[in-house]
């Protein structure tokens, strides 16, 4: 069976976490927008809860090359916005680093709907109570508190205060929300993961940019026990991510060749024989080179 099939079950595009790695969705999207692959959802933790969300704003080819040239003008500061006056606020305060306002900058300028049932597809964002570690799934309301909060790394940024809840990121229960996406009526799944660095020659350098690269080799297994325990009636389809990569989930200074070359992997990748239902990518299991 193939990912094109008529008349399809209900189908979502399920977007993991990963930091600056995000770049590499939109290749993928590229790629599965322009073979004419359409989602009835979108369901996106940490910062495929921005992909996701813009996405589900304009399905289209024309969207997906806009989110593109967004990603391309991106820089670290934009979105870890780290100097002295962050870190003198640290000292101080002793309960983040980083302020939301690059995350909630990039929202306000770029997504034009402001509550999350207005977007053109049902758009599903998961994030983690920090009291219960449960997820919690936000579908209506802010857009902008929604997305904040599904990429809020505990440490990193503050945990944002919605309703009865004190939410931070996704990664924490979900990060690749799989299982949200079938509790939410899909029945074929998409996946777009970020993939982790597993070509590096030593771990990154800097505090924030090792603990972001951490959270990606959490964000594969997790994928991984995620699919493998998924029970029958659901098909899913996994693009497989960039292998080998290196850099860091914190470094934006990669991202157009990283869209180029997602565009590239999953173009060849949809135009192979491989693609086939309940597949895991070996480039998701521990590897090294």
């Amino acid at each position: 069976m193939s990912i094109t099939d008529s008349d399809p079950p209900k189908t979502a595009f399920v977007f993991a976490g990963g930091g600056s790695f995000g770049a590499i969705q939109v290749g993928m999207l590229h790629s599965l927008v322009s073979h004419g692959i359409a989602a009835d959802m979108v369901v996106g933790s940490s910062v495929g809860a921005l992909n996701g969300a813009f996405f589900a704003g304009d399905p289209t080819l024309p969207g997906v090359e806009r989110l593109a040239e967004i990603w391309r003008g991106l820089h670290r500061q934009d979105v870890f916005p780290v100097n002295w006056r962050t870190l003198l606020g640290f000292l101080l305060r002793r309960d983040f680093l980083i302020p939301h306002d690059g995350i909630r900058k990039l929202i306000e300028d770029h997504i034009p709907f402001r509550n999350l049932q207005d977007a053109q597809l049902p758009v599903h964002i998961v994030t983690t109570d920090l009291i219960t570690g449960d997820s919690v799934v936000l579908s209506e309301g802010s857009t902008a508190e929604a997305i904040v909060a599904s990429t809020a790394i505990p440490g990193a940024f503050t945990p944002v205060h919605y309703g009865d809840h004190f939410l931070v990121d996704g990664a924490i229960s979900s990060n690749t929300p799989v299982r949200v996406a079938v509790k939410k009526g899909a029945r074929r799944l998409i996946v777009l993961p970020t993939g982790h660095a597993c070509a590096n020659e030593a771990p990154p350098v800097g505090a924030l940019a090792n603990a972001l690269h951490a959270l990606t080799l959490l964000i594969a297994r997790q994928l991984v026990n995620e699919l493998e325990n998924i029970g029958p009636g659901v098909e899913y389809f996994v693009v497989p991510p960039l292998c080998p990569l290196v850099g860091s989930p914190y470094d934006f200074s990669r991202t157009s060749d990283h869209i180029a070359r997602a565009i590239d992997a999953t173009d060849a990748w949809l135009a192979d024989d491989a693609v086939k239902q309940g597949l895991i990518p070996h480039e998701l299991r521990p590897h090294d080179h």
